[in-house]
C-alpha cells in the first residue's frame, strides 16, 4: 500500500482572483481532523492499476500543498495531506476511505479520483456527512445538492463534453456514421447519453457502433477493428489514456482514418499521445478547459510560468507534459480557496457552505475566459470549454469559450 503524506500551509493559489475580506473573528469552530496548527484532508488515487498513468495527479496535489505549507498557511495551520492507493478498484477505495475517516480522523475528502471509484463512497460521505470535496471526474452525478449535498464536482461533466462533440459532428459531418468507445459504467456512459442526446432525432440513424470496455480489459483492439468493419467514419474516443491511446495506435494500425474526436479524459500529450505516437493522432479534435501545458503559446503567460516555477520547485520528477499535473495543482487550489474562506469555522458544515459559494474564481491555469462558480444548488463548478485540433506536434486552440450545463 502507497501512503504519501503531505503538510502545508494555505495561502492564496498564485495568479489566483484577490479574496474577499474574510469576516471579523469569530469562536473557533473546528471539525474532525483540525487543530490550530492542522488540517487533515484525506485522498485516494490510482498509484498502481489500470489507471495508473493518472496517479500524478494526487502526486501534483502534495506537491502543491508542500508549496503553499512553505507559504505560510491558512490562518496559521498547515494541511495534512493523507493520499492512499485505491489502484482504480472500487472495494479497495471503500477500504481506504474509511480508514481516512474512521481510523485518521481527516476533516474532508479532497479531489478522489475516478468515477467507479467515487459512485462506492458516494452514500457512505454523505451519510457520515463528510464532504467529498472537488472530486477528479467529471460524471454528471456529482451535481446533485439536493440528494448528495456533501459531494460536489470540479470539472466540466462528460454529458457536457458529449453534447459539444455532437454538435461538432452535425457541423462537420452530418451525415456520418458514428462509432463510440466508453468505459463499462457511470463514467462512460455519461459521454454516451451526452453524445446521444446532443445528436438528438439523427442518433438513432447516425451511431452504428457504442462499443464498452472494462477497466479490466488487456486491450480495446477488437473494439476498433468492428468499428472500422461497421463502416464508421465518425469516431468518439472517450477512454482513459491507456485505453485512448490503444484505440489511436490500433486506428492507425489497420489505417482506419474517421474523424477522430478525443474527449478531454484521454487527451494528455504525456499519457495518451506520446504512447500512442504522435503521428498517429494528427488531426483529432478534443476539448480543453486548462491550458494544455505544451502549448508555446503559453510561454510568455504569466500563469504558465507560475507553474512551470512550482513544478521546478516542488514536483521536478513530473512530466511537464502531462495535462494531470496541471489539473492536481489547479484543483488543489480551489480547495486552498474554499478553507481559506471558512476562516476558523473549520466545520464539515461550513467546508461544503464555502465550497457551494465560489464566484468567478479562477487558478493560473485554467484557460483564459473559464471562472469557477458555484451555489447552494449547483454543484458544477466548471462549465466552459474550448475546441483544441492536434496538429502531429501539439494541440491547436480553435473557435470561442463554450459554455453548457447539464445536471445530474
Amino acid at each position: 500500500m502507497k501512503r504519501i503524506t503531505r503538510r502545508s500551509i494555505l495561502a492564496a493559489a498564485p495568479g489566483a482572483v484577490a479574496l474577499a475580506a474574510l469576516p471579523a473573528r469569530a469562536e473557533k469552530q473546528y471539525g474532525p481532523g483540525v487543530t490550530d496548527t492542522e488540517i487533515k484532508i484525506g485522498n485516494t488515487g490510482p498509484y498502481s492499476g489500470p489507471a495508473s498513468s493518472y496517479g500524478t495527479i494526487p502526486k501534483s496535489m502534495a506537491a502543491y500543498y508542500r508549496m503553499i505549507n512553505e507559504q505560510g498557511g491558512v490562518n496559521g495551520r498547515k494541511i495534512n495531506f493523507i493520499s492512499y492507493d485505491d489502484a482504480y478498484t472500487p472495494p479497495k477505495t471503500v477500504e481506504q476511505v474509511r480508514k481516512l475517516v474512521e481510523e485518521d480522523g481527516v476533516l474532508l475528502i479532497a479531489a478522489p479520483l475516478g468515477t467507479p471509484t467515487n459512485s462506492a463512497i458516494h452514500r457512505y460521505l454523505n451519510q457520515k456527512k463528510v464532504p467529498q470535496l472537488f472530486v477528479s471526474t467529471g460524471a454528471t452525478k456529482w451535481n446533485d445538492p439536493k440528494h448528495f449535498p456533501w459531494t460536489i464536482g470540479w470539472q466540466p461533466n462528460y454529458q457536457i463534453e458529449g453534447h459539444v462533440y455532437a454538435a461538432y459532428i452535425l457541423q462537420h459531418k452530418s451525415d456520418g456514421k458514428v462509432a463510440l468507445l466508453y468505459q463499462n459504467d457511470d463514467f462512460g456512459k455519461d459521454y454516451l447519453k451526452g453524445v446521444t442526446d446532443g445528436l438528438g432525432d439523427k442518433a438513432k440513424s447516425m451511431i452504428v457502433l457504442a462499443a464498452p470496455y472494462e477497466t479490466t480489459d488487456p486491450t480495446v483492439d477488437s473494439q476498433i477493428i468492428a468499428m472500422k468493419s461497421a463502416g464508421a467514419d465518425v469516431f468518439v474516443n472517450t477512454g482513459i489514456p491507456k485505453f485512448a491511446a490503444q484505440a489511436i495506435r490500433k486506428a492507425a494500425e489497420i489505417e482506419w482514418k474517421p474523424l477522430h474526436i478525443l474527449s478531454s479524459v484521454g487527451n494528455s500529450v504525456g499519457a495518451a499521445l506520446k504512447p500512442a505516437g504522435l503521428v498517429n493522432a494528427k488531426d483529432i479534435v478534443t476539448d480543453f478547459y486548462i491550458k494544455d501545458p505544451t502549448d508555446p503559446q503559453w510561454k510568455d503567460d504569466p500563469g504558465y510560468q507560475q507553474w512551470v516555477a512550482f513544478m521546478d520547485k516542488y514536483y521536478p520528477e513530473g512530466d511537464k507534459t502531462d495535462a494531470g499535473n496541471v489539473y492536481g495543482p489547479s484543483n488543489a487550489a480551489t480547495v486552498v480557496q474554499v478553507l481559506k474562506q471558512c476562516g476558523d469555522d473549520l466545520t464539515r458544515e461550513n467546508v461544503m457552505s464555502k465550497a457551494a459559494s465560489l464566484h468567478d474564481f479562477t487558478v493560473p491555469m485554467l484557460l483564459p475566459g473559464i471562472k469557477i462558480n458555484t451555489n447552494p444548488t449547483d454543484f458544477a463548478p466548471i462549465k466552459q470549454i474550448q475546441m483544441a485540433r492536434f496538429d502531429g506536434e501539439r494541440w491547436q486552440l480553435f473557435g470561442p469559450v463554450i459554455s453548457g450545463e447539464v445536471n445530474g
